[in-house]
């Protein structure tokens, strides 16, 4: 008898020190299938990755961290369906999204939780410049990029016919927008801007429109698995059409996709993580798994480590205090120093121009 009641105190005793709830949930939402499942097992790679290195290390506030994922195909509905089961499952942060079509809408949902929401890729402007206090991203934003690749399109190719096609996405026609925006500023006008519809097994049609047209420079306002369909297209016709593309063309999957017509695309991207001294060890141990962290693992891995420290920082998870904490300090990343605007944005906007060659993408020298 005594026995057993020894044990009902020490359980009880356990209660107190070790609340149930002690875990902190945190949530990581992107396209975890369908034709973008690459980019989100990325996003998904590295906020898990993240996590398992902050408990190692006691967790945040002495809680350790579980996290939860969930898949929003990309799809602005589907996005605010994902955000919905998160906030009811009581996360208090969230890696994502992944495509700004997804971030947007879902922002509303996590503003009213007021759930803490950082995006390590959603790089449509107005994600934050819808001014929700929840909102951060630690990538920088399409008018950023669209002034490079405005400025590059004119420098290396203003006497050239050039064509930009977009998907109709918010990712990709605000990109495409920003691009052409700078352009004609710079006193060059486009020969041909329109919309392609994404999902296409084949882009053949589109490619011999713009060879019809005497296009020299093809503009892709997109992502990778269209961009990669087209540039196979011209290169089966012989066409050796300049493809250009953003950041979503930095990953793995394009080169898998496009085959050898991949070499010599060029885009632009964020300064690659990978080669930063700060990400050297977790760079080294996702390769121990086989995994090559590109694209925008990194940036889910830097995401959830900056949280983490301002939490640390604001010494609470109180939201109010997390924010602030986020908008007050300055943040050591794998992605280097980090520290934000008040609008949520990186208070330096940086892209840079990648060309692919032999199968990877390497800076432009």
């Amino acid at each position: 008898m005594h026995h057993a009641v020894t044990i009902a105190v020490a359980a009880l005793a356990a209660l107190f020190i070790c609340p149930a709830g002690a875990e902190v949930l945190i949530g990581v939402a992107g396209p975890m299938t369908g034709k973008l499942e690459w980019t989100g097992t990325q996003l998904k790679r590295g906020a898990e990755a993240a996590v398992a290195d902050i408990n190692a290390t006691g967790g945040v506030l002495g809680q350790q961290l579980r996290l939860i994922t969930v898949d929003d195909f990309c799809d602005p509905e589907q996005a605010v369906a994902a955000a919905q089961k998160l906030v009811a499952d009581g996360v208090v942060f969230v890696v994502g999204h992944y495509c700004s079509g997804a971030s947007i809408p879902a922002s509303k949902v996590y503003e009213a939780a007021r759930v803490v929401q950082i995006s390590p890729s959603s790089t449509n402007p107005m994600l934050t410049e819808h001014g929700r206090a929840t909102v951060f991203r630690v990538c920088s934003r399409d008018d950023a990029q669209g002034l490079e690749a405005g400025d590059f399109l004119a420098d290396q190719w203003g006497d050239r016919k050039i064509a930009i096609l977009h998907d109709n996405t918010t990712y990709g026609k605000g990109l495409a927008d920003e691009t052409r925006k700078q352009l004609n500023r710079r006193g060059v006008t486009e020969a041909i801007y329109q919309a392609y519809v994404p999902g296409k097994d084949d882009y053949s049609a589109e490619i011999v429109a713009l060879q019809a047209a005497d296009i020299a420079v093809l503009y892709v306002g997109g992502y990778h698995t269209e961009a990669a369909l087209m540039v196979r297209a011209a290169r089966d016709r012989g066409y050796p059409v300049q493809v250009i593309s953003g950041d979503d063309t930095a990953t793995e999957a394009f080169a898998l996709i496009a085959g050898p017509a991949a070499e010599g695309t060029l885009f632009t991207f964020v300064p690659d993580p990978r080669r930063n001294p700060e990400a050297a060890d977790v760079v080294e141990r996702f390769r121990a798994e086989n995994f090559e962290p590109d694209s925008w693992t990194l940036h889910s891995y830097g995401a959830a480590q900056t949280w983490a420290q301002a939490v640390e920082k604001a010494g609470s998870l109180e939201p109010k205090a997390v924010i602030a904490s986020l908008h007050n300090n300055q943040f050591d990343t794998v992605l280097g120093r980090i520290d934000f605007d008040d609008k949520g944005d990186l208070t330096t906007q940086s892209w840079v121009w990648y060309v692919w060659r032999s199968g990877e993408y390497v800076p432009v020298e």
